[in-house]
């Protein structure tokens, strides 16, 4: 029954070995599919072989090399920021940069949905904590407006793309929100980077915010096929982090082939075939999306973006929205369940059915808000997700009819 610590014995790709037996692969972050490369596991092995199965040291003392420098000076480029500091996890990364650059007189205001690292790097801090109710530009200007009162600074911090939901932060309206009361504003990228934009740079790049964000934090182990976190933004704060931040100085470098292959899946995403696969993953999760719909599950709907919003017309994944405007999805595809015993239930039926996907339990989630995370990659063929749809159908089927019915869709269908 219970839905984690389920063991893989298979590269993570589309469809995957996983305790004896195959199993369709929905709950993955591999959203470019880039883990299977053969540029990405290059990289990787040519680091491997050049510098061997660690560094045994920080940063800071013998654990730097050339792959670091270059991957940094990428990541600002891509990023178009004056500077990058690479760190050996994300969760690193937010940590060491919120619990580095807040001190005990700031005040820190984050989404009530944001990432477990960012509310850790905020209680290292010590600064004064302020959530918001998740997305609620009203809440969150109720917190600005109480942070003008703190005696210090103020930084505003929100992921791009919320991990559990797939959902997007409104960037445009948070950023008018933090000029007007003076605030800084970091976003966490992990799950935007390599998914949104033109250059799958996130986001703030499908907004058309990038220079009005401060700080952009994103992660290796998404798109980029690897582990590891990065931070990008001015080159003083980098540089100050790179000085000061103790979660980089004092924890041992990643291993070269980790930084190898975030490297070289980088470069994939930057390189002409970069488009075709930022394409072709949010083409499979509107598919998705749309599928598990007409079966009848509760999937959240495509984000709606307001007719005349500063974003890239061009870029991938975008549809014109009924009643005007456009709509985005993410390859975060999430099924309402509610109750958490169903849920742990529901996830063991797809199992045994032959497909894994992730379960969100209260506290991760509200009481009463259990779902199932679903995700895709770039690499799902339609043949295999329409194999996972066939089984989502006969589960529904035989999971209803033994312990009553799933939520229902709240919207109609698109």
């Amino acid at each position: 029954m219970l839905p984690y610590f389920h063991v893989l014995s298979s590269p993570a790709m589309p469809v995957v070995e996983m305790e004896g037996a195959e199993r369709i692969m929905l709950g993955s972050n591999n959203y470019l599919g880039l883990t299977g490369d053969e540029r990405v596991l290059k990289g990787a092995e040519d680091a491997l072989h050049r510098f061997g199965t660690g560094l045994t040291g920080s940063r800071l003392l013998n654990g730097t090399i050339p792959l670091h420098h270059e991957l940094e000076s990428e990541i600002a480029d891509w990023m178009e920021t004056e500077d990058a500091l690479v760190f050996s996890t994300g969760h690193q990364a937010n940590l060491g940069t919120l619990g580095t650059l807040l001190g005990a007189a700031d005040t820190v205001i984050v989404d009530s949905a944001d990432h477990a690292s960012i509310l850790d790097g905020c209680l290292l801090s010590r600064a004064k904590l302020r959530p918001f109710r998740h997305n609620r530009l009203d809440k969150l200007e109720r917190m600005l407006d109480r942070a003008a009162s703190d005696s210090g600074g103020v930084l505003v911090a929100v992921d791009g793309v919320f991990s559990m939901e797939g959902d997007i932060a409104p960037l445009t309206e948070i950023c008018d929100l933090c000029q007007r009361y003076g605030a800084r504003l970091m976003v966490d990228e992990a799950h935007g980077a390599g998914v949104l934009g033109a250059r799958g740079a996130g986001t703030a790049e499908l907004l058309g915010v990038a220079e009005r964000v401060d700080l952009r934090m994103g992660t290796f182990s998404k798109s980029l096929a690897s582990c590891g976190g990065y931070v990008a933004g001015a080159h003083e704060v980098i540089d100050y982090l790179r000085i000061y931040s103790r979660a980089f100085l004092f924890t041992a470098s990643a291993v070269p082939a980790a930084v190898g292959a975030a490297l070289a899946a980088l470069r994939v995403l930057r390189s002409d075939d970069g488009p075709a696969l930022l394409e072709r993953v949010l083409t499979n999760a509107r598919y998705l999306r749309d599928a598990l719909h007409e079966l009848g599950f509760a999937v959240v709907a495509p984000q709606r973006l307001p007719a005349g919003a500063a974003v890239q017309a061009h870029a991938p994944g975008l549809r014109q929205a009924h009643g005007g405007g456009l709509e985005i999805v993410t390859p975060i595809v999430p099924i309402l369940v509610g109750d958490d015993w169903k849920a742990a239930l529901l996830w063991r039926a797809l199992y045994d059915a032959g497909v894994f996907v992730n379960t969100a339990l209260h506290p991760a989630v509200p009481p009463g808000g259990a779902l199932l995370r679903t995700s895709v990659m770039a690499t799902h063929d339609r043949d295999t997700l329409e194999r996972a749809l066939e089984a989502f159908a006969r589960v529904k089927r035989v999971f209803e009819a033994e312990h009553g019915p799933l939520p229902a869709p709240s919207q109609p269908s698109p």
